[in-house]
């Protein structure tokens, strides 16, 4: 039986924020300013999700004393910080996303990789940092992902049992992170490709958060999918079977059979679950 999901936890670059373009943009600053090239064309793909401290040996392909990672990724903030005052973006939809949850009372949080004063200049600035009563930063743990330490204090702050999580995440290593603290997994392809997502773990893959000609969004069509509906009157998750009638649904060429069934969750409204 899926269990019913109680907490959602989201990533903040790529998934809540799309500041993707104004992180290359540092990186190549720092690369200019080092008068170095990076280690491969796609270096960015090896930075996403990673503290800059663990980057920063990657995008050089060499060892790096702790002292100069330290160094190098403080400068890389600082082009993040000069370029992003351009003004943060939300992630196309993701507004309306957080806000319906937060109105139903569904417990949230943050877990990233990104500094806190960044977290709360940025998801201050899109208007979504109230939404979250939990914000877990690398400031916070001793270890980045892929390890899953910044999702299993997610989890503790919330109360929440991890296994009664669920994660959005833009990155193969935050895929892995969220997979490691026993968790359940929707990728937003914001930088990644759907296969790399899926291959790492992502139960479903999403590009964005938006809904097209008035349709219900993407996301909560995938939560759905996923087994779970938003219950009013419980602020929660609940696991449960298709409400609607007859008919079949297209998610990235697979088709998901509806099914009939109540609700899992008290409030005993119906549900979504994903059909074999």
């Amino acid at each position: 039986m899926i269990a019913p999901i109680g907490a959602l936890i989201f990533d903040m670059d790529g998934v809540l924020l799309d500041s993707g373009a104004w992180h290359r943009a540092a990186w190549d600053a720092l690369l200019t300013e080092l008068g170095e090239s990076p280690a491969r064309p796609d270096y960015w793909r090896l930075t996403i999700g990673r503290p800059s401290e663990e980057a920063i040996p990657l995008l050089l392909g060499r060892r790096v004393p702790d002292w100069e990672a330290y160094q190098l990724a403080r400068r890389k903030r600082d082009h993040y910080a000069r370029l992003s005052r351009q003004g943060p973006r939300a992630v196309a939809g993701v507004a309306d996303f957080v806000g319906d949850l937060a109105r139903r009372r569904v417990p949230l949080a943050v877990g990233t990789s990104a500094s806190s004063y960044d977290v709360d200049h940025l998801l201050r600035g899109i208007g979504l940092l109230h939404h979250f009563p939990v914000v877990v930063t690398a400031d916070d743990v001793t270890y980045g992902k892929p390890n899953p330490e910044v999702y299993t204090l997610a989890a503790r702050r919330l109360r929440a049992d991890p296994a009664q999580c669920l994660v959005f995440e833009d990155s193969v290593v935050g895929i892995h992170a969220a997979r490691a603290a026993g968790m359940r997994a929707i990728g937003v392809a914001t930088a990644y490709s759907a296969e790399e997502l899926h291959a790492a773990g992502a139960e479903r893959v999403i590009d964005h958060f938006e809904a097209s000609d008035g349709t219900r969004s993407e996301a909560r069509k995938h939560a759905r999918l996923l087994g779970r509906t938003l219950c009013r009157g419980t602020g929660r998750l609940g696991a449960g079977r298709a409400r609607a009638g007859p008919g079949r649904l297209v998610e990235r060429g697979r088709t998901i059979r509806r099914h009939h069934g109540r609700c899992a969750a008290p409030c005993g409204r119906p549900g979504l679950r994903a059909g074999a």
